[in-house]
C-alpha cells in the first residue's frame, strides 16, 4: 500500500456552531492522507491506480467551499466519505482540518479535528 498526503490546503468556507461563522464564513486549512488498497500503482505506473493530487484538491476544494456543517468532524467526515466512495481503490482517507478564528476567549492558534474513514 501507499500513503499520499497533500497538505495544508486552504479554502474559504462557512462552517461552526454559531450562524455568524456560517454567513460571514472564514479560512479553513486541511490535510488529507490517503491510504491506497495496494501497491498496483507502483507497478502500472499509472494515475487511475494511485491517487491524483489534483482531483483530490478538486473534491475537497467543491465539499469545503459548497457546503455548510456546524462541526468541523461532519466536514471532515464528509470529505473522507467522498473520496472513498469515488475512489474504490483507497484503503482509509484522513481528513485534518484547522480552523484558526474560534469564539474562544483565551489564545489559542488553531482548533483542529481529524477523523478517518476506513473502506473495506
Amino acid at each position: 500500500m501507499a500513503k499520499v498526503r497533500i497538505l495544508n490546503m486552504m479554502f474559504y468556507g462557512f462552517h461552526g456552531v454559531y450562524e455568524y461563522e456560517r454567513e460571514q464564513g472564514q479560512k479553513f486549512y486541511l490535510d488529507i492522507e490517503i491510504e491506497t488498497k495496494d501497491d498496483r500503482m507502483a507497478e502500472t505506473d499509472d494515475v487511475k491506480d494511485g491517487v491524483d493530487p489534483a482531483a483530490i484538491y478538486d473534491i475537497v476544494k467543491d465539499v469545503t467551499e459548497n457546503k455548510r456543517f456546524q462541526m468541523l468532524g461532519a466536514l471532515s467526515a464528509h470529505i473522507g466519505d467522498k473520496l472513498l466512495a469515488k475512489y474504490p481503490h483507497f484503503h482509509s482517507v484522513t481528513a485534518r482540518i484547522r480552523k484558526p478564528s474560534v469564539p474562544i476567549s483565551g489564545p489559542i492558534d488553531y482548533v483542529e479535528v481529524e477523523t478517518t474513514r476506513v473502506q473495506d
